[in-house]
């Protein structure tokens, strides 16, 4: 009997840092690919996917804030790498013979549309994959804080974390052996005890709008798949998870 997918519509959020792969910089083609295939493999389920990209990889801007240059300028500097982030995965994922679309919360007709929630609901019930760059189009604010706004404009069941690891744990696994992986967690308490996956912005925004975030390891190639049909490794931050610990 043929697996029936958990959620209909989903947003994905990639940091910019998982595009390197193994170098220090840039993008790495084939982490990419693999990313693509990833979300094809989702597709294939029905399920309709947004994405959201950081820009790590290539920009940060509160790095240049932090050397005492300007945020603002910072940021839209940041911007603009998720930018290159999202024209590349759009390529990878058109290389699959996926139909996907770049919409930028900074105008650049030249090289993608300009992001609307009417357009972008538009083309994913086309069934395109919709890739949102530009971060909200505002300083200050993160591209976790974007991937929840997005999660909430388009109506997505469930946000996607794609981390280094395969969820959260009580410490960095890798570097403490003794490190326990939670199950599933409330949005109060990564809240409440500061559990670095996504800014507070985003948790609360997640949370008032009822949005599960799903965090798992974007380098385990078909873990996005398997988490979809309920399997796979992955913590569920949830408004009221089922273990009643959280």
């Amino acid at each position: 009997m043929e697996q029936k997918p958990r959620y209909r519509r989903v947003l994905l959020k990639a940091s910019g840092e998982a595009l390197m792969g193994q170098q220090g910089f840039g993008i790495d083609v084939n982490v990419v690919d693999q990313i693509a295939r990833d979300i094809a493999a989702a597709r294939e389920l029905g399920v309709e996917v947004g994405v959201v990209i950081g820009g790590g990889n290539i920009f940060r801007g509160v790095a240049v804030a932090s050397r005492g240059g300007d945020r603002v300028t910072g940021d839209h500097m940041g911007m603009l790498a998720t930018v290159i982030n999202s024209l590349a995965l759009r390529t990878s994922l058109v290389k699959l013979g996926v139909d996907a679309v770049v919409l930028s919360a900074i105008a650049m007709p030249e090289l993608c549309e300009s992001f609307s929630q009417r357009q972008a609901t538009a083309y994913m019930n086309e069934g395109k994959v919709v890739i949102f760059a530009g971060g909200t189009g505002n300083p200050f604010f993160t591209t976790d804080s974007a991937a929840a706004l997005r999660a909430a404009e388009i109506g997505a069941d469930a946000l996607f974390k794609g981390t280094q690891v395969d969820g959260i744990y009580s410490a960095d696994p890798r570097k403490d052996p003794n490190a326990v992986r939670y199950e599933r967690l409330s949005h109060e308490r990564v809240m409440r005890e500061n559990l670095a996956i996504m800014d507070a912005a985003a948790i609360a925004l997640a949370r008032e709008n009822n949005i599960p975030i799903i965090v798992f390891s974007i380098h385990e190639e078909g873990g996005f798949k398997d988490i979809l049909l309920g399997a796979g490794h992955c913590t569920i931050v949830e408004n009221e998870p089922a273990s009643g610990k959280a």
